[in-house]
């Protein structure tokens, strides 16, 4: 229980990392080799894991390209560039770090079983696995606020960094929001931000004072609504006191351990199965964002104030194995209707989910930092998974 409110109150934490958390970089060069050869082959299959440490970042996996010879390791380069390490006092330099590629050929053995010889619809999944997704009307975007809050405060950190609005601002850097909440039927009322935690890289010659004062006026205040801030809203801002070695000199980063930062931010619930690097045959992508579709959607339609929903699958078979709705008691119909309603609106094999959502498209660099859920559509066209369906029921 929380130590603000009554009893009937509670507090929930999220966090976020900028894209130039080891971590993060590791998932946005996964995805620019995706893209890469997507954008040669709409066909091609990729497996691409990064790992990165002090000066050196490798990429390996297996990736099935027709027709292309893609340079992998400018690829590579030109990812950590834009994120902004151009100099190996920030941790990392695009120029002069080392760059190692072993990808080889996707098992004939996976292929046979998955996609060839089959018709486009009837595309199997590329491995077995669980995947949830999640939507609530606690927010514009129907995501939980906590995770949109820290999110929008990771990407607020990247913008008044590259903007020049405050310049001592290195590209690692991690935030954290809790929020007091109250129950009611199921639903949640967010009342009010009880923490924000900051930790951002910075230049050597910048005061604490000046960290502070900054990302308090230019950061959070630009970000967070003021109606959740009060005198009692704690900050904890570049808490250790000193945050100069960063990115993959402070710590090393490998793909796909950020996947609750990915999704709802410790809400709903997780598979396990990371995104990046992954083309959509993978359904730990695909499916995952077919979930957040239909319980956008089931949300969206005020079917339910908040939803969740589970797919499964087997390799080798193109229908999921189960589907599983909850609506938390504040659906408007049986979760059992609901469910029914969604077999009737979605087609969930993974050859329908990659056409309907037209994910054959270079698309997944841009989903690889600052969440693949809760993005506005109408801005990010890409995020078609964000567009509710209208349903039929």
């Amino acid at each position: 229980m929380g130590s603000v409110g009554d009893s009937s109150t509670f507090l929930f934490t999220s966090e976020s990392v900028n894209e130039g958390h080891p971590d993060k970089i590791c998932d946005q060069v996964s995805d620019a080799v995706l893209d890469a050869c997507l954008e040669r082959d709409p066909l091609a299959k990729v497996a691409c894991e990064t790992a990165t440490k002090t000066g050196m970042v490798m990429v390996f996996g297996e990736i099935t390209v027709k027709g292309a010879t893609i340079d992998y390791e400018k690829v590579v380069r030109d990812t950590i560039k834009e994120i902004g390490f151009d100099d190996e006092k920030k941790g990392l330099d695009y120029k002069t770090c080392r760059v190692l590629v072993e990808l080889h050929q996707q098992s004939p053995d996976i292929a046979q079983g998955v996609h060839e010889n089959r018709a486009a619809d009837d595309v199997a999944a590329g491995d077995q696995g669980i995947m949830f997704g999640y939507a609530t009307d606690e927010s514009p975007d129907y995501m939980p606020l906590t995770h949109s809050f820290a999110t929008r405060l990771g990407k607020r950190l990247t913008e008044v960094r590259k903007k020049g609005i405050c310049p001592w601002v290195r590209p690692d850097g991690k935030t954290q929001v809790t929020m007091e909440y109250r129950k009611e039927n199921g639903h949640l009322v967010p009342l009010r931000v009880h923490t924000v935690v900051i930790s951002t890289q910075h230049d050597d010659n910048v005061s604490n004072e000046k960290i502070r004062a900054d990302l308090l006026e230019k950061v959070i205040k630009e970000v967070i609504p003021s109606k959740y801030l009060d005198d009692k809203t704690v900050y904890h801002l570049n808490p250790s006191g000193r945050f100069v070695i960063g990115g993959p000199e402070g710590d090393a980063g490998l793909t796909g351990r950020k996947i609750i930062i990915d999704t709802y931010g410790g809400w709903g619930a997780h598979g396990g199965g990371a995104f990046s690097g992954k083309d959509p045959t993978k359904v730990d992508r695909s499916a995952a964002y077919a979930a957040r579709w239909v319980a956008k959607s089931i949300v969206a339609a005020g079917l339910a104030r908040r939803c969740l929903v589970q797919l499964s699958y087997s390799i080798g078979i193109a229908s999921p194995l189960s589907v599983f709705v909850d609506t938390y008691g504040t659906g408007t119909k049986p979760d059992q209707e609901i469910l029914e309603i969604v077999k009737k609106n979605f087609d969930l094999r993974p050859g329908r989910i990659i056409k309907d959502l037209n994910l054959l498209r270079p698309i997944y660099k841009q989903t690889a930092a600052y969440g693949h859920f809760g993005r506005d559509p109408k801005v990010e066209s890409t995020f078609t998974w964000e567009i509710p369906k209208k349903l039929e029921f």
